[in-house]
């Protein structure tokens, strides 16, 4: 099977699971309230069905089109704009007719099971699998650093011990600590044994947005190649994979940051490289262009780092510990989404193809929990966004009504609703847009 069959069957199952639980978190505490529910659908039947059951008041069934799923609440102002049932007068089943704390519960179901779910998928991970982190012991070259790090104080070969005074266990979430937490000072060993504690200015996640810089420290590597694409300067040039680096453009090179930032720093558009090939050396000139410099091979460290340690945890230790990796997943999320309102961030959200890549090319169940679980959380935060046709936009005005004691005018309701509803399908042509952009030019 195609990598590509098998990231999208992994969408379309996640997606089904979720959706359904997330309509399931609707519709039991509206049928514990007495309210009745009149479609229960798995993706949108626009114009017709691929399957359609009724039982009882509710009609279950699956949408042709898979952009989501809903139930139709009876008395209630949503996508399906059903004026007529809303010029009638209140029936006691119906939504409009319930207190006000129990339809604000009816729609804070949804993303309380999301949640609910990517917080227990978490806990499963952890006590079924355990976890594998990178340590100090485990890489012991420690990182090469980004030279835009340099001015802080970090140097090549340093090694992670404590964050914000803290000590830091899981040294390659440095990155994400950086841009993504609040972190003002880093404990550092140096390569000499110096330990020393580095300050960084407050505004430093977004320095690095700014500057395209994710991913400032990465593991030290050999400068061995492993992987020379097709039709790149570097395959035309004669490099194959393992040919260790050992010079560039006259300097010495041992790692593979030295070798790219060789590459990096020419004025020329013609690089000079040694390279060490069955024990002996040959010279290999590359051209780049000046603007990419890019020559199309890559190194993935196994040589010199491929350790973890395994931990294990027991159920205790796997509830806390779930629920803390979930908090701190959303936490994470809801702080990077700040950067889609720039341009910059704008040009990165991602529809449906940006999701199916999240998941790997070859089947693993580890790995589709583990997407799943993250799906989850994302769908949570982004269904209570206070944009009407969405969770939040209802919970936005019943909250109105529970402060006021005053309903919203119906009328006001429904062309927010339809407003709301044309953004979000702008939203997705403009996300999934953004997809086939990447695929055709990038």
């Amino acid at each position: 099977m195609s990598p590509f069959a098998v990231k999208a069957i992994q969408l379309l199952l996640s997606l089904s699971l979720l959706i359904v639980l997330h309509e399931l978190g609707h519709f039991i505490p509206a049928k514990l309230f007495k309210t009745r529910v009149e479609k229960f659908f798995l993706f949108f039947d626009v114009k017709f069905a691929l399957f359609k059951k009724k039982i009882g008041d509710t009609v279950y069934g699956i949408g042709w089109l898979p952009l989501g799923g809903y139930v139709k609440i009876a008395g209630m102002i949503d996508e399906s704009m059903d004026k007529e049932q809303m010029a009638g007068p209140p029936q006691p089943w119906e939504f409009r007719s319930k207190p006000a704390w129990q339809r604000l519960i009816i729609m804070l179901g949804g993303v309380t099971v999301n949640i609910i779910v990517g917080f227990v998928i978490y806990m499963s991970l952890l006590y079924f699998y355990g976890r594998d982190i990178t340590t100090n012991a485990d890489l012991p070259e420690g990182f090469a650093v980004a030279e835009q790090f340099n001015q802080y104080g970090f140097q090549d070969g340093d090694q992670i011990l404590k964050v914000n005074g803290k000590d830091f266990e899981n040294v390659t979430q440095i990155n994400k600590y950086l841009f993504l937490r609040d972190v003002e000072t880093v404990e550092v060993k140096h390569r000499d044994g110096m330990v020393e504690t580095l300050s960084l200015p407050e505004d430093i996640g977004t320095e690095m947005f700014k500057i395209d810089l994710l991913k400032p420290f990465q593991p030290m590597r050999l400068s061995v190649i492993d992987t020379v694409l097709v039709d790149y300067p570097a395959e035309k040039a004669g490099f194959l994979k393992g040919d260790k680096v050992v010079a560039v453009n006259g300097t010495p090179v041992n790692y593979w940051h030295e070798f790219t930032r060789g590459i990096k720093s020419n004025d020329g558009f013609e690089n000079v490289v040694v390279i060490s090939r069955n024990n002996s050396l040959d010279t290999l000139r590359v051209s780049t262009s000046e603007e990419d410099k890019i020559l199309g091979v890559n190194n993935f460290g196994r040589e010199l780092y491929d350790k973890t340690t395994h931990l294990d945890y027991g159920l205790g230790e796997s509830i806390t510990g779930g629920v803390g990796y979930g908090y701190n997943i959303l936490k994470d999320y809801v702080k990077q989404f700040k950067y889609v309102f720039t341009s910059k961030g704008a040009t990165q959200v991602g529809g449906f193809g940006a999701i199916g890549n999240l998941f790997p090319d070859t089947w693993d169940w580890m790995s589709f929990w583990e997407t799943t679980a993250l799906i989850s959380i994302i769908l949570a935060f982004m269904n209570i966004l206070p944009i009407p046709a969405l969770d939040g936009g209802h919970v936005m005005f019943l909250m109105y009504e529970i402060v006021t004691g005053r309903k919203p005018n119906e009328k006001f309701m429904e062309y927010a609703q339809m407003a709301g509803f044309f953004l979000l399908i702008a939203l997705v042509l403009f996300a999934n847009g953004n997809d086939i952009y990447r695929a055709i030019f990038k």
